[in-house]
């Protein structure tokens, strides 16, 4: 997903830069081939590793992470509906993208309640372990309210694009609503607790993902509304947009002012590189859908050159998480098994 955003915030710039659309064309190819890998050994390791598999599941510190599936399939979906039709055509980019945009939706429907209910009644989470990645399957049904938004117009006009466009609403609505029960708890393990270990600051970045996928949400959905439902609501919806979004993303950068210094703070004590480092991308990606929405809805230059600048933070941290990931597992840093610790040897006197 961290790939597809590069693909689908590219195009999705308020701005016409040549060869963008290109290049951003060979990303979605390239998060399209990543998910397709993904898949194949998920799949893999639950067919031949079960009971790890569903350790994992019960396991506080990667359950979280079921999320991203989701996120994975509706993510790579809608940057083929926008990007990769280019490639396979419409009819070929549209199928693909209702087959990833259902099986996403109902993995993230499913993980923003199963991962909660497990973290209250299985994982009991000592007081002060709240952590950024409990927001991964919340902010799952976002993504799926932004990229159905691509899908409402494909649908006859009638009730199916209304409950649809609805639903997007819903689910937005979910996840905004969850977001706001979860944050406050991070934020108070920070003060409490002091900073996240070095490894885990950069998960910091990934509360941006509801803050600019909500905002991306209004705007798309915003987009189709009025071929979806009637007066007053398309037009309070345009509305809800603009007075949604603007808050929100001045809220969004002051987080990222934040998290930005605590990696600073982090590097200088010698953080290394760890998987968390792929937090820089989605997060971002999706401030730079939202500020591109609100550009499109406001009209503001101001707004415009934002989601250029959060673009080109997005293509910089992509090529530094991708280049250090590849020389990772080139060199077998990170598929290396954990070494086991020393067993304790008795003390001779």
């Amino acid at each position: 997903m961290g790939t597809a955003i590069v693909a689908s915030a590219g195009a999705g710039l308020p701005v016409d830069v040549p060869g963008l659309r290109v290049a951003c064309v060979l990303v979605w190819a390239l998060s399209a081939v990543l998910l397709l890998s993904v898949l194949a050994a998920r799949a893999g390791h639950w067919l031949c590793h079960r009971d790890q598999a569903r350790a994992h599941l019960l396991d506080p510190a990667i359950a979280p992470f079921y999320g991203c599936l989701s996120m994975a399939l509706t993510a790579v979906g809608g940057a083929t509906l926008t990007v990769g039709a280019d490639v396979v055509g419409a009819r070929a980019a549209l199928a693909a993208d209702v087959v990833l945009f259902a099986a996403g939706t109902a993995i993230g429907l499913v993980a923003a309640v199963v991962v909660p209910y497990l973290l209250v009644v299985r994982h009991r989470p000592a007081p002060g372990t709240a952590s950024p990645v409990w927001l991964l399957p919340l902010v799952a049904p976002m993504v799926s309210a932004t990229q159905g938004a691509l899908l409402v117009p494909h649908l006859s006009s009638g009730q199916g694009r209304e409950a649809l466009l609805l639903a997007c609403y819903a689910m937005f609505g979910m996840s905004s609503l969850a977001t706001l029960v979860v944050l406050p708890l991070v934020f108070s393990r920070l003060v409490h607790h002091g900073p996240l270990p070095l490894a885990l600051t950069p998960t910091l970045f990934l509360v941006l993902g509801p803050l600019g996928q909500s905002t991306t949400a209004v705007n798309q959905l915003a987009d189709v509304a009025p071929g979806a439902v009637g007066d007053p609501y398309a037009s309070a919806f345009g509305a809800f947009a603009v007075l949604h979004g603007v808050p929100v993303t001045g809220f969004a950068l002051l987080w990222l002012a934040l998290a930005a210094a605590m990696v600073v703070r982090a590097a200088r004590n010698g953080m290394g590189f760890t998987m968390t480092w792929w937090a820089f991308t989605f997060p971002v990606g999706t401030c730079v859908t939202g500020a591109s929405g609100l550009a499109r809805h406001t009209g503001l230059d101001a707004l415009t050159w934002l989601a250029v600048a959060l673009y080109m933070f997005l293509v910089a941290a992509w090529a530094v998480a991708g280049t250090r990931t590849v020389r990772g597992v080139v060199g077998g840093a990170l598929t290396a098994a954990p070494v086991p610790p020393r067993p304790a040897t008795a003390r001779t006197t």
